[in-house]
């Protein structure tokens, strides 16, 4: 009589498993526990818990490594410049680069020298082809239109 331990609706399933292998060959329903148990449960909870609270910090950790990177970039570009600012600082303590810089940029000559100067490199004085002539200096348009005033008598 183990039989009549049994609950129906337990003979029941055990009557449907045995006909549905005897129709269809298939397996028999897997007894036991069910595979998400509770501690799983408590424990998958846990670690989505832990990986929300440690989001934000991690992207704000990774935010201020890449700011540091970029202000010691920052900072080794400014001390190269600051290297290359004190280099030309001592060139210019030299009188020799002060009077080539002198010559070049501003047209100085010594004395007994003739400076000439050629604008477009071929000494002729007209402007290369496809180019419109250099804007004349302030200073000759002034002295033009004094020129012109005094030819006309000042009308």
């Amino acid at each position: 009589m183990p039989a009549d331990r049994f609950s129906t609706a337990t003979r029941l399933k055990a009557l449907g498993e045995q006909a549905a292998a005897r129709v269809g060959g298939a397996r028999p329903a897997r007894r036991g526990r069910n595979r998400l148990t509770g501690r799983a449960a408590l424990l998958a909870l846990v670690m989505c818990a832990l990986v929300v609270a440690l989001a934000y910090p991690m992207r704000q950790f990774v935010e201020q490594r890449s700011e540091i990177a970029d202000q010691r970039r920052q900072a080794e570009q400014a001390a190269r410049d600051l290297d290359r600012l004190r280099e030309e600082k001592a060139r210019w303590q030299d009188p020799a680069y002060v009077r080539q810089k002198a010559r070049q940029h501003l047209h100085y000559v010594l004395p007994g020298e003739t400076g000439y100067i050629v604008r477009d490199g071929s000494g002729s004085g007209r402007p290369p082809q496809g180019e419109s002539a250099p804007e004349r200096p302030w200073y000759e348009k002034f002295f033009d239109g004094l020129d012109a005033t005094d030819r006309d008598g000042g009308r």
